[in-house]
């Protein structure tokens, strides 16, 4: 696991943050692509509604802890992402975790409608892996390396697309 998964400390970028452990299966996407990017992240469970003032508190000091980029996952009435973007300076994304009730659909609505001066961009209901992909693009605006990296990685999935298109007729000759 990378070194600084759950601890604060100078060298995180990322704040991963969600209201439940339970979140951590959807928002191991966003952790994943940060490790792959190499991208230093700290993993942590602060609820809006059970632990409101240990969430603000991290919001309000995250920007002066060298964190750049905050990505809140929340479900149900999913107030994470907008009750964090209301005390940073920092962008924040917001992940709709989908529960059982609503698929998500919930959550999204939730996160989506922030009021006007309270920004928090969205992704899709479950999608983690945009988020952090994101997050990426937000560094890779002033580090030229990561930038590279990103690119090789677009370059990757436009291979991967072209091998698929490649494929395709072999596979819908042997329908």
């Amino acid at each position: 696991m990378n070194a600084a998964a759950t601890g604060a400390g100078p060298t995180q970028r990322v704040g991963v943050v969600m209201g439940s452990d339970s979140d951590l299966g959807t928002m191991r996407g966003a952790i994943d692509v940060l490790d792959r990017f190499g991208v230093p992240r700290e993993v942590r469970v602060l609820s809006a509604h059970r632990t409101p003032e240990r969430m603000l508190a991290y919001g309000r000091e995250a920007a002066d802890r060298g964190l750049r980029v905050l990505i809140a996952g929340a479900g149900g009435a999913a107030h994470l992402p907008g009750m964090l973007a209301s005390a940073t300076r920092l962008p924040v994304v917001g992940v709709p975790v989908p529960l059982r009730h609503l698929d998500g659909m919930d959550s999204l609505l939730s996160i989506a409608q922030m009021p006007r001066g309270v920004p928090v961009a969205t992704v899709a209901v479950g999608n983690a892996t945009n988020a952090g992909l994101l997050a990426v693009r937000m560094l890779a605006l002033s580090d030229p390396e990561l930038a590279e990296e990103l690119e090789d990685h677009r370059e990757e999935l436009a291979r991967a697309s072209a091998e698929a298109d490649e494929r395709l007729p072999a596979q819908l000759a042997e329908e």
